[in-house]
């Protein structure tokens, strides 16, 4: 039962802490589309989007207003594309276009799943899919791609990170007219989740039902005002804030992704609790940070806050939802985070502290603008840094690297929506050339031998 009090504290979450749910999203499996020809595999799964997601829209709006906690996304999840692609090498065009055009029949604002788990070995058939990619992304509008290059239990692939480096360096160029945007449609992926609503990453993972409904929930704005309220505060205090603060935005997540599951006909799957931010002013994880105790998000003791951050947020989420998944912790995309542009634009946020950063918080690199003559090598290096450091943590770490065309450190670049603006960030002028060339695999760590 809810109280007054409880009503309250919602509303004002809403109205004045920009508290979303930022996506509801449909996971579906396309493995019973397959049939003899790209062709006839596309329209079986434009057919299968089109029944099972024809409502998401709808009952998301729905419960929008019967609820009265804003639903900012509807999105759908595919089975990894390359699995339905393998026969028809040189097609894959034919059915990441059938995607796209279900996604719009629908309504929706993204669909994912044009993805490839390479992390141990790269197959002809993935080779092929991988190479589809920049044209895919410049030729379509809201589908999403991503490829898993490493884990924890086998190593990490750097013959495909080779391979992405030269890919990301050419749907940069295809999409020229429009800033590298097909990049910002792109992740790289080590130790990828099955249950990842958030885009550009989602898949629907191969050990996952037929229709699954996945909620993320968002909130920097609720936390950073509950931070803002206890000045006096100590740092463990803090952290009791913010896992009581998680709590409640991961109920109301729990609410609405049981609902649309019901109204759906659709398997619950997971809450994914992560504090996704955006460029609204007050909605920001690296605003969180400076209440914190930073004079700026990228100072010193940025990862130590961030750290603490994460941790409660997993634990107050997990107390809330039997069916906490996804990444669920704190993301840092610079483009999307007003108080990160801010840094980033001052020169206090690098690339470097971004990486320390990412051992401790969801995801990785996400959403950098860098100057568009970054070599191929130096994107892949990025990517197998960030790869590494999943892997030897045995967590999620991802890239979304744009390298803009025309543009250099110091500039501007702007995606708009929720996808915001960014500065051009710098690059260190030294390369790895040989390193990415060697190809081969970055052995699994020794913990990684589990059994």
């Amino acid at each position: 039962m809810l109280n007054s009090k409880d009503i309250i504290e919602t509303i004002n979450m809403v109205q004045k802490e920009n508290f979303d749910v930022r996506t509801t999203t449909m996971g579906l499996s396309l493995f019973n589309c397959i049939s003899a020809t790209a062709t006839e595999t596309a329209r079986r799964c434009y057919d299968l989007i089109c029944s099972r997601a024809e409502n998401i829209v709808k009952v998301a709006n729905d419960l929008s207003t019967e609820f009265g906690v804003p639903i900012v996304n509807k999105r759908i999840s595919v089975t990894p594309a390359s699995l339905i692609t393998a026969n028809f090498k040189g097609e894959e065009l034919i059915i990441a276009k059938a995607l796209d055009k279900a996604a719009k029949t629908v309504g929706v604002d993204f669909i994912g799943g044009y993805s490839a788990l390479v992390h141990k070995s790269t197959t002809s058939y993935e080779e092929s899919f991988i190479n589809s990619i920049p044209e895919v992304l410049a030729t379509t509008d809201i589908l999403c791609s991503s490829v898993n290059v490493g884990s924890t239990r086998s190593g990490i692939n750097l013959d495909a990170i080779n391979q992405i480096g030269k890919m990301l360096k050419t749907t940069s160029e295809l999409t020229k007219d429009k800033d590298g945007f097909g990049c910002a449609k792109f992740v790289a992926f080590c130790n990828a989740v099955e249950d990842n609503p958030f885009m550009a990453g989602a898949f629907h993972g191969v050990g996952e039902g037929e229709c699954v409904i996945n909620v993320g929930v968002s909130g920097p704005g609720v936390v950073y005002r509950a931070i803002k309220e206890a000045p006096d505060a100590n740092i463990t205090e803090i952290a009791e804030i913010i896992k009581k603060t998680a709590f409640k935005i991961t109920r109301v997540g729990q609410l609405i992704a049981k609902e649309a599951s019901k109204r759906l006909n659709a398997e619950f799957g997971i809450v994914d609790l992560s504090l996704a931010p955006t460029p609204a002013i007050g909605d920001s994880v690296g605003r969180i940070l400076e209440e914190m105790g930073l004079s700026t998000v990228g100072a010193h003791g940025t990862t130590a806050c961030l750290a603490i951050l994460n941790d409660a947020v997993k634990k107050g989420g997990m107390m809330a939802s039997a069916n906490v998944g996804g990444l669920s912790g704190a993301f840092i995309p610079v483009s999307e985070d007003e108080g990160m542009i801010e840094a980033a634009k001052n020169g206090i946020l690098t690339l470097s502290k971004l990486e320390a950063m990412t051992a401790v918080c969801s995801v990785g690199i996400d959403m950098v603008a860098v100057p568009g003559d970054v070599s191929a090598s130096t994107i892949s290096a990025i990517i197998a840094d960030e790869a590494a450091i999943g892997m030897v943590n045995n967590k999620t770490t991802a890239v979304r690297i744009i390298p803009v065309p025309n543009k250099k450190v110091g500039d501007f670049v702007e995606f708009g929506g929720l996808l915001g603006r960014a500065p051009i960030m710098e690059v260190v002028n030294a390369n790895a050339d040989k390193f990415i060339s060697r190809g081969g695999k970055i052995p699994a760590p020794i913990h990684g031998n589990k059994n």
